[in-house]
């Protein structure tokens, strides 16, 4: 009978570089005066990569990356329907931790070639 090991990602997986990169964006944002409040903060199957608090300003972040750019730019993949996704897990978030009050807004940062880019607005939550 098989044994049950419990999945480690291994250093060069896409899993372990994903976690690697949120790691350096949640390094900028404190570097930058941000509390991190959340890493991968999931709800059903949505996944907010960070969420981040600096004084009123909570900052829900989209953390993409690609080893190049032979199939485009990472930010390229962020059409509607990931949007909403984000947008709806980031409402279900502040619902149930009661905030009330605060500037949001929604960021993306990218990673091509392991170079940071830093996209504050990248898109808005639309009605």
């Amino acid at each position: 009978m098989p044994s049950c090991k419990q999945h480690r990602p291994q250093p060069g997986n896409r899993v372990a570089r994903g976690r690697r990169f949120e790691g350096l964006a949640a390094d900028f944002y404190q570097h930058n005066g941000f509390e991190i409040l959340e890493r991968n903060w999931r709800d059903r199957s949505r996944e907010i990569d960070l969420i981040a608090r600096r004084d009123d300003l909570v900052v829900f972040v989209e953390v993409k990356s690609s080893r190049s750019m032979s199939y485009g730019h990472p930010a390229e993949r962020m059409d509607r329907r990931k949007i909403d996704r984000i947008v709806r897990a980031a409402r279900r978030w502040l619902a149930e931790h009661d905030i009330e009050g605060c500037d949001i807004r929604f960021d993306l940062v990218t990673f091509v070639g392991g170079k940071m880019e830093h996209y504050p607005a990248a898109f808005t939550a639309e009605e």
